[in-house]
């Protein structure tokens, strides 16, 4: 994999991971929120899929991840998104 971009979080640990030259980065991204972090010492517990176009075509952050991930955002998550919004 050879891959950059936004990926399902390939530790578990949150939404989504940025993946440059098909390895995973400290960048991390939970719901709207940006952080980085250290990469995990750990090996991956799934393999990362690629999460196509973070806020494209009018989706939020969160209905982009839920679509790749499968995942329902959790209500925190959505009360930040609805907070962030409204500012």
């Amino acid at each position: 994999m050879n891959e950059e971009g936004w990926y399902t979080d390939p530790y578990g640990l949150h939404d989504a991971r940025w993946m440059s030259q098909g390895r995973p980065t400290g960048l991390v991204r939970d719901g709207d929120i940006e952080a980085t972090e250290e990469v995990p010492d750990s090996p991956p517990t799934s393999t990362p899929q690629r999460i196509s176009a973070l806020d494209s075509d009018g989706l939020s952050t969160s209905d982009v991840i839920q679509e790749a991930t499968g995942k329902t955002p959790s209500y925190e998550d959505a009360a930040e998104e609805s907070i962030d919004s409204s500012w």
